[in-house]
């Protein structure tokens, strides 16, 4: 058995209420179980106990056995003095407190159907726990808690996008950069995508923002896509010595270093996923005047926006996929699937986020409105979610299940999910209904 088990209980009164009992065989009433702490110190804060007609308050530690308190070191620390009862599933030892005051120590007693659930959640094979049961419950609680999912998920990203714009000096247009180059390496070179946006700063690039080619030509070299000894064949090649000559002329003026080209990816790639023709797209996207960010933030029409994302690589790669070499020709736009994964992944996290540090419920809320108008992604864990008869109308959701996933299923923290609390304890009522539906 473990700790959070017996939280769990005691957090939504699953408990025998009528068998509490001190070492006098003092009857204990719970008045107020307290509020719940995950960080250190006693487990819930604030509780209000009746022993023997005695009302206390202040707050309930809990633990397997009562011995458990002394072998954590609990009796040396003074955050614990304050503890007016132990809660126990055995009680072995007397314990005190730093001040050698005894504390008031109970067993509890709990319907065992609630641990063999719970026991069948955690060592379950299936990274999806649930997947029998879930089908079962009210689509009312289901959806409740999805929703509160998508705004962690994107409190989540919020935190991470902020240290960035503290690192740009607080500039949003940097942060989105950064955020959507990241996002422009689908995965495979997201790495060297990332170290680009590093190397080559937003602020040089605005410099140029009526001039593609020579975006092209900073986005390229600052690769280290222009080395020579690359693309042999791209020695004789028009285009390829024109950016390798602006290049020349930029990076002496900017002091830019170079990446090593090495480190992008071509293998396993569909052509047109190439980081080449990614790049060109990439340059198309950041030519906005103003500042791609300055436009996404005055359009609230989620067409429009997409708009910005859906664009063509130069004529040049027409009819290559790297520099020097001809291909079948044919336009190669970003395409609304990959317009899509980057809305969901940095335009609307930024969106949320920016909303968030001004305070502003308004953006907040057309962030989480533009998920909903996003057509649900398509991928391994969202499949995983359709077999347990989960269905995704939109990103919204499908958004929601991959947090539900990655960030509860696949940890087994089936006692922090309000799908699995509702599964443990499903026959018996709970404390507080909106808590369970609605709580973080």
């Amino acid at each position: 058995m473990k700790e959070e088990f017996l939280h769990y209980l005691w957090k939504y009164s699953l408990y025998d209420q009528e068998r509490l009992f001190d070492n006098e065989n003092n009857r204990i009433t719970i008045i107020d179980p307290g509020q719940y702490n995950r960080d250190s110190g006693p487990d819930f804060f604030n509780a209000r106990i009746a022993v023997d007609g005695t009302i206390w308050a202040g707050n309930i530690e809990i633990h397997i056995k009562s011995s458990h308190f002394d072998s954590h070191g609990h009796q040396h620390d003074s955050a614990f003095d304050n503890v007016i009862l132990h809660v126990v599933a055995e009680n072995d030892k007397r314990v005190f407190n730093s001040k050698g005051e005894e504390i008031l120590t109970t067993e509890i007693s709990f319907d065992s159907s609630y641990y063999e659930k719970y026991a069948l959640l955690v060592n379950n094979p299936y990274i999806i726990a649930c997947q029998d049961d879930i089908k079962k419950l009210d689509n009312f609680l289901i959806r409740h808690w999805l929703n509160a999912l998508v705004i962690e998920r994107l409190q989540a990203k919020s935190e991470s996008i902020i240290k960035i714009f503290y690192e740009t000096g607080n500039d949003w247009e940097e942060t989105f950069y950064r955020l959507l180059t990241r996002y422009f390496g689908f995965r495979v070179n997201t790495e060297p995508f990332e170290m680009l946006a590093t190397a080559l700063p937003f602020r040089i690039i605005r410099k140029h923002s009526d001039n593609i080619f020579q975006i092209e030509a900073l986005l390229f070299g600052t690769a280290g896509l222009l080395d020579p000894g690359l693309f042999k064949e791209a020695l004789k090649d028009e285009y390829y010595s024109g950016l390798l000559k602006e290049y020349t002329i930029l990076s002496a003026k900017y002091s830019l270093q170079p990446l090593h080209g090495w480190i992008w990816k071509f293998s396993r790639l569909r052509p047109p996923n190439f980081p080449t023709v990614r790049l060109s797209q990439l340059a198309s996207m950041l030519s906005v005047t103003g500042g791609l960010f300055s436009r996404v933030l005055e359009t609230e029409d989620i067409k429009e926006i997409k708009g910005l994302f859906e664009v063509p690589a130069s004529t040049y790669w027409d009819e290559h996929f790297v520099f020097g070499k001809k291909s079948r020709c044919f336009t190669k736009h970003t395409g609304s699937q990959a317009a899509d994964i980057l809305l969901i992944n940095s335009v609307i996290p930024l969106l949320f986020a920016y909303g968030q540090n001004r305070d502003s419920n308004k953006i907040c809320e057309r962030a989480l409105a533009f998920l909903e108008m996003i057509p649900p992604e398509e991928n391994v864990i969202i499949e995983e979610w359709k077999t347990a008869s989960v269905e995704t109308e939109s990103a919204f959701y499908s958004q929601a299940l991959l947090q539900l996933r990655n960030e509860y299923c696949k940890k087994r923290k089936c006692l922090d999910c309000r799908i699995g609390i509702k599964i443990i304890s499903q026959g018996k009522k709970l404390k507080d209904r909106e808590e369970l539906i609605l709580e973080p």
